[in-house]
């Protein structure tokens, strides 16, 4: 809600456009759109994010912002603070990056498959076992 007050209080100041590209690992292309040069950078990250999503890209992302961060190839390796001013930096291409996730989240996850593909193994069996051929000779 805070980011939507700020984009309507700048959109009317007026002020330098920028024409920004946004780099998401494993899509086709870049996402182009204009953005004021005050606007944050989560702000920034919201708006590509729903532009991804409406254009039906692929892979699917999401739409929360705090499961990604926004990177400069060109500024260094760091991520992007959400609440620095885009024009700030200096420079209008950028890469959209998932979080690394956390090792509970990567163990919690793992257990979630095991559980799943046990749940199917035992499937499988009954299955098979119902489908027993009997050979006549």
């Amino acid at each position: 809600m805070v980011l939507h007050k700020q984009k309507k209080n700048q959109a009317i100041k007026g002020g330098n456009r920028l024409l920004v590209s946004i780099t998401v690992l494993g899509s086709a292309g870049p996402i182009r759109f204009i953005v004021h040069e005050g606007e944050l950078v989560a702000a920034v990250m919201e708006t590509a994010l729903k532009s991804y999503a409406r254009e039906g890209r692929l892979p699917v992302l999401g739409s929360n912002l705090n499961d990604f961060v926004l990177c400069s190839p060109i500024a260094g390796p760091e991520a992007l603070s959400p609440w620095e001013a885009i024009g700030a930096i200096g420079v209008r291409n950028f890469m959209l990056c998932k979080k690394p996730q956390s090792e509970k989240a990567v163990i919690d996850e793992e257990k979630q498959r095991i559980v799943r593909k046990s749940n199917c193994s035992w499937k499988a069996w009954f299955n098979k076992s119902l489908n027993l051929n009997i050979s006549s000779h």
